[in-house]
C-alpha cells in the first residue's frame, strides 16, 4: 500500500538526489563553498598575488620578444652569409681570389704564396660565422664576459690570418702586395696589402658612439701616430720603386740585350733590391697589428665587440660594391 502525503505528491527518495543535498549540507557547516571556479575573481587574489602574476607576464613577454629578436637575426645573418658565399664564388669564377694561368706560381715558394688565397677564403668565412655569433650577443645584451670571450677569439683568428700574409709575402711579396685575394673595389684601396690603420681609426670615431673626449683623444693621437708611420713606410716604398727603376734602366744603356755579364749584374742587384719589399709589407702589418690592439685598450668590452661589427659591414660593403661595379649596366660605345 502507498502512502501518499497530504498534498498527493509523492514522498519517495531518489538516491542520488539525497547524497548531493547531504554533501551540501555538509559543506554549509564547514563554511565552505562549492569549488566552482566561475564564483572566483581577481578581487580574492591578494596584492603579492596580482604583483607576481604581473610580472610573470611580463617576463614572458619579453621573453618572446628577445627570442622574435634573435631568430630576426639568425635570419639575417643566414641570408647575409649566403649573399658572401655568392660573392665569394662569383669572385673565385671571375678570378679575383686565384689568378689567371698566365700568373700560377711554378715554384715551391709560389704554390706557398697561391695557400694564402685559399686560407682566406676560408678565413673569410669563419670570421663571418663569429661576427653573426657576436652580432646576437650584442643583440640580445649579453654580459660583458661572454663579450669578451667572443672578441678574443675573433682577435686570435686576426693574428692567425697576419701570420698566414706575413708567409705568403716571404713566398712572393708582389702577390701579397697586390691582393690578388681581395675584389677588385678592396685592390684599388689598398695600402701595402691591406688597409690604412689611419682610416679604420676614423670610421670607428664616427660610428662608435658614445665616446667619451678622453676616448675621442686617444683614437685621435692613434690615427696621428699611424698617419705618421703610414707616411714614413710609403716614402720608402717609393724610394724602392725608383731605385728599381733607375736599376733597370741603367742595365740596358749600354746595349740593346741584356745578355753581356754588366746587364746580368744589375739585374741581379734590381732583383736584391725587390726583396726590400718583404720587409715593408710585414711593417705595415705590424703597424696594422698594434693599432688594433691599441685601440681595443682604448675601448670598452661591448664597445670593442661593436667596433668589430662596424669594422666587418664596412668591409663587407666594400665586397658588396664590388659586385654591384661588375654586374653595372654598361653600353656600348659609339
Amino acid at each position: 500500500m502507498d502512502c501518499a502525503s497530504p498534498g498527493g505528491t509523492d514522498t519517495s527518495t531518489d538516491p542520488d538526489l539525497d547524497k548531493n543535498q547531504a554533501f551540501e549540507r555538509g559543506h554549509a557547516a564547514a563554511g565552505l563553498t562549492p569549488p566552482d571556479s566561475s564564483h572566483k575573481s581577481n578581487g580574492e587574489l591578494g596584492p603579492k598575488t596580482l604583483r607576481r602574476l604581473a610580472q610573470n607576464r611580463e617576463a614572458a613577454r619579453r621573453s618572446r620578444l628577445r627570442k622574435k629578436a634573435y631568430v630576426q637575426q639568425l635570419e639575417s645573418s643566414g641570408l647575409r652569409l649566403a649573399r658572401l658565399e655568392q660573392e665569394l664564388q662569383r669572385a673565385r669564377q671571375q678570378g679575383f681570389l686565384i689568378s689567371t694561368l698566365g700568373d700560377q706560381p711554378d715554384s715551391e715558394n709560389g704554390d706557398a704564396a697561391s695557400s694564402f688565397y685559399v686560407e682566406h677564403a676560408r678565413w673569410l668565412e669563419e670570421h663571418h660565422k663569429q661576427v653573426d655569433e657576436l652580432r646576437a650577443a650584442v643583440g640580445a645584451h649579453a654580459g660583458d664576459g661572454d663579450l669578451q670571450a667572443i672578441v678574443d677569439t675573433v682577435m686570435a683568428r686576426c693574428d692567425e690570418i697576419f701570420r698566414l700574409k706575413g708567409a705568403a709575402a716571404k713566398a712572393d711579396a708582389f702577390r701579397v702586395l697586390s691582393g690578388t685575394w681581395g675584389t677588385p673595389v678592396e685592390r684599388c684601396f689598398l695600402w701595402l696589402g691591406g688597409f690604412r690603420p689611419s682610416e679604420l681609426l676614423m670610421l670607428l670615431a664616427s660610428r662608435l658612439e658614445p665616446l667619451t673626449e678622453k676616448q675621442l683623444d686617444s683614437i685621435d693621437v692613434l690615427r696621428r701616430s699611424s698617419l705618421q708611420a703610414e707616411e714614413a713606410l710609403s716614402r720608402e716604398m717609393e724610394a724602392l720603386r725608383q731605385s728599381v727603376t733607375e736599376t733597370v734602366a741603367a742595365a740596358g744603356s749600354s746595349s740593346l740585350s741584356c745578355s753581356d755579364d754588366d746587364c746580368t749584374g744589375q739585374m741581379a742587384v734590381a732583383v736584391g733590391k725587390l726583396g726590400a719589399m718583404e720587409g715593408l709589407l710585414r711593417q705595415a702589418d705590424d703597424l696594422r697589428l698594434r693599432i688594433l690592439e691599441e685601440t681595443r685598450r682604448v675601448l670598452t668590452t661591448r664597445q670593442c665587440a661593436r667596433a668589430v661589427l662596424v669594422v666587418t659591414d664596412y668591409f663587407s660593403r666594400m665586397r658588396a660594391l664590388s659586385s654591384l661595379w661588375i654586374a653595372r649596366p654598361t653600353t656600348g660605345v659609339n
